[in-house]
C-alpha cells in the first residue's frame, strides 16, 4: 500500500501543469463612415452687357502715358484676355518726325490703357515697333512695344521658352479668358464681348480694329493685301483688310472693310462704338513694366461709358445692332394722339390783282405778311387782261448834211539830186505849182 501512494505520488510529481490560455474577442465589424460628396458649385456664366440700348456697359480703366523702352523687352505671360480696344481723338502731327506711340493694352499689373501720344524717337534713325499679343496654351503673350535702333527687326518669343508671368497688382481681379484660335491676334474692336480676340498678322497695330463692329462670336480675322507677297510681317504695306462673319458681329450683318495700317491713321476713323479712353491723371509717363519686378503704382481706375451711334434709317441700309428701341406707351398716363395731317387740296394757280396804290397825301399803311392776313370772305380769282397797243410812229423829215469841197491831195514835191564829177552835189528845186 505504502508503494502505491508513494508510486503514484512520483508520478504526479513529473507531470507539467500548463497555463490557461485566454482567447481575445473577435473585433466587432464597424460598418465605414463614408463623407458625404460635396455638391460641385455651379459654374455661373458670366453676364455680358450687350452694346443696346442707349449707353452701353462702362468699366474702370487705368489710363496712363508710358515711356516705351529702347530695346525689345522680354515677354509676359497673363491669365486673361486683354479688354476691347478703346477710342482716341488724334491730334494733328506738332512736328516733322514725331511717332504715334500708345493707344493699346499694356500689361503693369493689370491691363492698362497706354494713351497715345505724339514723341519724338530717342535717336535718329530709331523706328516704332507695335506691341505684340498672342495666344498660347490659354495664356496671353504679351511684349510691349518699343524702340528698334536702325536694322533690328521684332523676334517673336520662340516656343519652348520659360516666360514669366505677370506679377498681379493688389486687389486686381482677373477678367475673363480667352477666347479664340491660338496665335498672334490683337484685342477686339471697341463695345464687343470681353474675352474675344481678332488673329492678325505679327505688327499688326491694335489701332486697325477702331473703325470695326463690335464682335459677339469668334470669326473677325485681319488679313493683307492681294498685291504683297510677304504677309508674315506688316513692315511693306500700308493697308490691311478686316473681315467678320455675319454670326460674329452684334449687328448680324457680315463686314469687310480696308483700313490703313498706320496707328494714327487708324485711330482716327469714325468708330462704330464710341467708347473713350479717359485722360491719364498724371501727364508723366511711368516706366514700362519688367518682367519679375513689380509694377508701378497707378492712379484710381476711372469709368467709361460705351455710347452706341443713334439709328440710322435709309434705302439699303440696315437698322444698327445698338439702336435705341422706340419708346414704349406708360399705362396710366395720357398719351398724344397723332392725326394723320390734312390733304391739301391741288387747286389751279390763281393770279391775284396788285393792290391799289394810296394817293401821296394818305398815310403809308402797315405792311403785313400775306401770310399773316385772315379772309373771311373767299378771294375770287381774277384772269389779266392785256390790251393791245398799237405802235405810233412820227414821221421824221430827212436831214442832208451840206456838200464839202473835194480836194485833190497831191504830194509834196521831193529835191532831185544830182551829181557832178567833181564838184560837191547840187540840189535843185522846184517850186511847187
Amino acid at each position: 500500500m505504502k508503494r502505491l501512494i508513494s508510486g503514484s505520488v512520483l508520478l504526479l510529481s513529473g507531470c507539467v501543469v500548463a497555463p490557461p490560455r485566454y482567447y481575445e474577442p473577435p473585433p466587432q465589424y464597424q460598418a465605414p463612415q463614408y463623407q458625404q460628396p460635396q455638391q460641385p458649385q455651379q459654374y455661373q456664366q458670366p453676364q455680358y452687357q450687350q452694346p443696346h440700348g442707349e449707353s452701353g456697359p462702362s468699366q474702370p480703366v487705368s489710363s496712363v502715358y508710358v515711356d516705351p523702352p529702347m530695346v525689345q523687352p522680354a515677354p509676359v505671360m497673363v491669365d486673361w484676355a486683354p479688354p476691347p480696344m478703346l477710342v482716341e481723338t488724334v491730334p494733328p502731327i506738332p512736328y516733322y518726325g514725331a511717332v504715334w506711340t500708345g493707344g493699346y493694352w499694356v500689361w503693369e499689373g493689370n491691363w492698362v490703357w497706354a494713351h497715345g501720344r505724339w514723341i519724338a524717337p530717342p535717336q535718329p534713325g530709331y523706328g516704332w515697333v507695335n506691341p505684340y499679343y498672342e495666344h498660347r496654351n490659354g495664356a496671353v503673350i504679351f511684349v510691349n512695344g518699343f524702340w528698334a535702333a536702325p536694322g533690328v527687326t521684332f523676334v517673336p518669343p520662340p516656343l519652348g521658352i520659360s516666360i514669366a508671368v505677370g506679377i498681379v497688382a493688389v486687389g486686381v481681379v482677373a477678367g475673363h479668358r480667352v477666347e479664340g484660335p491660338e496665335g498672334v491676334f490683337v484685342p477686339a474692336p471697341p463695345g464687343s464681348r470681353p474675352g474675344l480676340i481678332v488673329p492678325a498678322p505679327i505688327g499688326t497695330a491694335p489701332a486697325v480694329v477702331t473703325s470695326a463692329p463690335p464682335i459677339v462670336n469668334q470669326g473677325m480675322h485681319i488679313t493683307t493685301i492681294n498685291n504683297v507677297k510677304n504677309i508674315t510681317n506688316v513692315t511693306n504695306i500700308t493697308n490691311v483688310t478686316i473681315v467678320a462673319p455675319a454670326n460674329a458681329t452684334a449687328s448680324g450683318h457680315a463686314f469687310n472693310n480696308s483700313v490703313p495700317v498706320q496707328p494714327h491713321l487708324a485711330a482716327a476713323l469714325q468708330p462704330v462704338v464710341h467708347a473713350y479712353a479717359p485722360e491719364p491723371a498724371s501727364p508723366k509717363a511711368i516706366p514700362a513694366y519688367v518682367a519679375g519686378h513689380q509694377p508701378a503704382v497707378l492712379a484710381p481706375p476711372q469709368m467709361v461709358h460705351t455710347t452706341p451711334p443713334a439709328q440710322t434709317t435709309g434705302a439699303g441700309n440696315p437698322p444698327h445692332f445698338n439702336s435705341a428701341p422706340a419708346p414704349q406707351p406708360v399705362p396710366g398716363y395720357p398719351q398724344p394722339v397723332h392725326q394723320p395731317a390734312a390733304a391739301v387740296p391741288a387747286y389751279p394757280p390763281q393770279v391775284h390783282p396788285a393792290p391799289e396804290r394810296s394817293p401821296s397825301n394818305a398815310a403809308p399803311q402797315e405792311l403785313q405778311h400775306p401770310g399773316n392776313q385772315q379772309r373771311t370772305e373767299p378771294v375770287e380769282s381774277r384772269q389779266p387782261q392785256f390790251e393791245p397797243r398799237q405802235p405810233q410812229l412820227e414821221p421824221r423829215q430827212p436831214q442832208y448834211e451840206p456838200a464839202r469841197p473835194v480836194t485833190e491831195s497831191r504830194p509834196a514835191a521831193q529835191p532831185e539830186i544830182k551829181e557832178k564829177k567833181g564838184k560837191e552835189p547840187v540840189v535843185e528845186k522846184r517850186e511847187e505849182r
